[in-house]
């Protein structure tokens, strides 16, 4: 099949440190080149792709030095790029949420929109009641609850490369939390339960600016003050071999309908248990005495976190190679590609390939 695959513009494809979204577009678009596709990522310049990339701004917008840009008309030219060449695909996957709606509707049969944020928002039902003739994908089911009505085709879960992280037979014996200083995410949590078993606790993660007053006066007052926690900062995939596996358990205290939660399967991977708040994806992801466990308080927390050296860690990464590998995320999405194809009326096959010989990036039509 010829794919499309369209990232969001925020960060880099893979993300040099922190970032969801991104990295699954990068991580199923080499997986997808691997299992025979051709792919074309549309995405920014620095994108690190097995893919054919087109290339629509010189570099992701989170990290990009400029004090005035406006992410509206970074996606709005990608957008047009995809459009100009959307005849030459078979399927034009979208991770940009809602935002090609109104531009692709001549061309919703052969859209697969994957959503991957929270969808328990004011004002979301109205557009997939608008536009109900784009096909769906969660990455969990539980992601679906607020929309259910939607046109869903499938549920994805997350996967990633099994090389990408290194298998650690021992922990170091700390506890890590690794992700976004959020209310939402609670490393208030992760602390106390630490904190409860006089453990050390190593916290990896970026400080968004709408974050930045939570992390003044709630967290960082924590952290100062407890000389069990350790604050890393932002990393990213270069290090988390070593952070995640070095750990006793992940702690994931988190207080949120959370989607997915890329964290559990990057600890997975590394053979380390987690320990999680039983909310949004959570129990989809972990299986409760196996590869982690799920609590619903601060004291089963606590518990949990005291006997979570106790788990296999072979079979920890055992479950994350058959359940979260790239290669499983890839053929589950080359499922719902070939569904799509089968619901269109006289689908091609062959798709013209004139636009794509054109190879026309950003900096050559500005």
């Amino acid at each position: 099949m010829k794919i499309a695959q369209v990232a969001p513009l925020y960060e880099a494809v893979p993300p040099r440190l922190y970032g969801g979204t991104e990295r699954v577009v990068a991580h199923l678009t080499d997986a997808l080149v691997e299992l025979g596709h051709e792919v074309t990522l549309f995405s920014s310049a620095e994108a690190r792709t097995l893919g054919r990339l087109v290339s629509v701004r010189d570099q992701a917008l989170r990290l990009d030095p400029a004090p005035l840009k406006s992410d509206a008309a970074a996606h709005m030219v990608m957008l047009h790029e995809v459009l100009v060449r959307a005849d030459a695909f078979d399927v034009i996957h979208f991770h940009t949420d809602m935002a090609h709606f109104p531009m692709f509707s001549r061309y919703a049969d052969k859209t697969v929109t994957t959503l991957h944020g929270r969808l328990d928002l004011k004002d979301l039902p109205g557009v997939y009641e608008r536009w109900p003739e784009y096909g769906l994908v969660s990455i969990s089911d539980n992601q679906r609850r607020p929309l259910p009505l939607a046109n869903w085709r499938a549920t994805v879960h997350h996967g990633m490369p099994e090389a990408l992280y290194r298998f650690s037979p021992a922990s170091k014996g700390y506890f890590a939390f690794l992700g976004r200083i959020s209310p939402e995410k609670r490393p208030d949590r992760a602390i106390r339960i630490a904190t409860a078993l006089n453990r050390p606790l190593k916290i990896a993660a970026k400080v968004d600016a709408a974050d930045a007053a939570y992390w003044e006066t709630v967290i960082r007052p924590l952290v100062e003050g407890n000389p069990l926690v350790e604050f890393v900062g932002e990393i990213g995939d270069a290090d988390k071999s070593d952070f995640l596996g070095g750990a006793e358990a992940l702690l994931f205290p988190i207080d949120w309908p959370e989607p997915f939660g890329l964290v559990m399967i990057e600890a997975m991977a590394c053979g380390t248990p987690i320990v999680a708040y039983r909310c949004g994806a959570a129990p989809e992801v972990i299986e409760h005495g196996v590869t982690g466990f799920l609590v619903d308080e601060f004291e089963a927390a606590v518990a949990a976190a005291a006997r979570a050296g106790q788990l296999d860690r072979q079979a920890i990464r055992g479950r994350f190679e058959r359940r979260f590998s790239a290669t499983a995320m890839a053929r589950r999405y080359v499922d719902v590609y070939s569904d799509l194809l089968a619901r269109r009326p006289f689908a091609q096959t062959e798709s013209p390939i004139a636009v794509l010989e054109e190879d026309r990036s950003f900096a050559a039509i500005a």
